[in-house]
């Protein structure tokens, strides 16, 4: 819990109430009220004040994208922890075909020149990507997120070197068939589960803790289908504005792979079978 020295070196004037709410798993989250309005402040315990860089960026491309999401008010370091400031939205309900429509609209906006990365790494508390910009999208999401995945997994004994060969072969099959596709890269939410968008109180969808990167946005679709949360109406109103190519249905497994790869570094053996019947699914042809 924050006392009122710490929380005094914020950039609020009156803080009068500061509640611990639901952050994720990786922040400490809290609903400040101040200045007569409400905010959200998300705290990072003992690290240092670039952690949010990236998630702060990626609101930034969102915001010049016209994507409804959090504004950053502030952001920094107090007494060692990092810190980001936002905006409140109030939480209400919506159509989720309008949330189809947003993540579209999203999936409009071309990477500035062409290529696929991000100026700012992703840093998260199991694993960090670099996001380093390359021309080729299985470059990246290959040579810099799924091979790093599998070399951490094998680092920490969840994978011998029997998991590590099947990884590698399908691996072959990922890069093939993505080096035959004509990736575009466009800017992706990049950690698009259910617990990352909401509905504003005036139903409108907003999106929010972004991952962000330039990509190709079967990456953004693959990730909503792991867990849920997402119906119908959200899938046929994005298709409706960005139609699906062919082949989309066998690349979206390459997508649920990476995500469960990401929870099995971080979570363990409770992903160990998830993830082996995606590298089946894989393999699969």
């Amino acid at each position: 819990m924050l006392d009122e020295k710490w929380l005094a070196q914020l950039p609020l004037q009156d803080i009068q109430t500061a509640v611990p709410v639901g952050g994720g798993d990786v922040n400490d989250a809290y609903r400040l009220h101040a200045d007569g309005q409400d905010y959200f402040l998300l705290v990072q315990p003992n690290i240092a004040a670039n952690f949010y860089d990236g998630e702060i960026a990626g609101l930034a491309a969102f915001a010049k994208a016209d994507v409804l999401a959090p504004r950053v008010l502030g952001h920094g370091q107090i007494e060692g922890d990092a810190f980001l400031l936002l905006n409140y939205l109030t939480s209400g309900s919506g159509d989720q075909a309008d949330l189809g429509r947003l993540l579209a609209h999203l999936h409009s906006f071309p990477s500035p020149d062409g290529r696929f990365g991000f100026d700012e790494p992703y840093a998260g508390t199991s694993v960090s990507f670099d996001n380093t910009w390359v021309n080729t999208w299985q470059e990246l999401f290959v040579g810099q997120r799924l091979d790093k995945l599998a070399a951490h997994l094998v680092q920490k004994g969840l994978w011998g070197d029997h998991e590590h060969a099947v990884y590698l072969e399908a691996r072959a099959v990922i890069t093939d068939e993505l080096a035959r596709r004509h990736s575009k890269a466009v800017l992706l939410h990049g950690d698009l589960w259910s617990g990352n968008y909401m509905f504003t109180a005036e139903g409108k969808p907003a999106l929010i803790d972004p991952a962000a990167l330039y990509g190709d946005r079967e990456f953004d679709i693959g990730v909503t289908t792991v867990f849920g949360g997402f119906d119908a109406e959200f899938y046929e109103a994005y298709q409706d504005a960005l139609p699906f190519e062919d082949g989309w249905q066998r690349r979206l497994n390459f997508y649920r792979l990476y995500y469960l790869m990401v929870h099995l570094d971080k979570f363990g053996q409770s992903y160990y079978g998830a993830v082996n019947n995606l590298l089946q699914r894989v393999l699969a042809k």
